[in-house]
């Protein structure tokens, strides 16, 4: 894993092989790179601004070390903006804040992606690995079930039932992590929760039964061609 300093370095290598290569003239800017940054979000570019003016006040010494020029910090900041994109500002900061609060050293950009997805907790969502464990246990129906947050039946939906009871942990969760974050990206970026659905009336009927109750409905509703 690189860390800051072989980070910046690589970095440093890119902008002098570009400075040679670039059909750009110097102090000339590209008509697609004034297009690609109009393109990005101000407030997921404000994030990532804030982010390393925190990084410079809480790792003041490592910060200046990794990030020895401006042009240098511009590159890098690109970097880390086009790799987080995925994440909405809150998360964003909420994962440096964990950065700062849980280690001595400057984080490196794969450090940072760990800190934001692991952040949702402290927004008021279920950890990942938490919602994980509770979609993949989803009850039948699990429409019927008492979620811990609505967004933890929704991924759950997005994967597929049947394929999160029946799949290896090693397929599942990172399918499920996946359509998870996306929920609550969604959430965090303003669209209102969804809510859980109510359960097939025929389903309700029935669980609300028992023994040769049950049996007799379930019967019933075999003839009936519901079942």
């Amino acid at each position: 894993m690189e860390d800051s300093q072989e980070l910046a370095a690589r970095a440093e290598r890119a902008i002098a092989a570009s400075s040679r290569t670039s059909p750009t003239p110097p102090g000339q800017t590209d008509p697609a790179a004034r297009e690609e940054r109009s393109r990005r979000d101000p407030a997921l570019v404000e994030a990532i601004n804030q982010v390393f003016a925190l990084f410079r006040l809480n790792f003041n010494n490592q910060y200046y070390a990794a990030f020895r020029d401006e042009e240098q910090l511009r590159q890098i900041k690109k970097l880390w903006l086009d790799s987080l994109r995925e994440f909405p500002p809150a998360q964003i900061l909420q994962g440096a804040r964990s950065a700062i609060e849980n280690s001595e050293f400057l984080p490196t950009l794969h450090r940072m992606r760990s800190c934001c997805e692991d952040s949702l907790q402290a927004l008021g969502f279920p950890a990942p690995r938490q919602a994980y464990l509770e979609a993949c246990d989803g009850g039948s129906p699990p429409e019927a079930r008492s979620w811990s947050h609505p967004l933890v039946y929704w991924a759950g939906r997005d994967c597929n039932w049947t394929f999160l009871a029946s799949a290896s942990e090693a397929q599942s969760w990172p399918r499920f992590s996946a359509a998870y974050q996306a929920r609550c990206a969604a959430v965090l970026r303003g669209e209102t929760v969804p809510v859980v659905p109510e359960p097939p009336a025929d389903r309700l009927e029935i669980k609300a039964l028992e023994g040769d109750d049950a049996l007799r409905q379930i019967a019933r509703l075999r003839s009936e061609n519901q079942l």
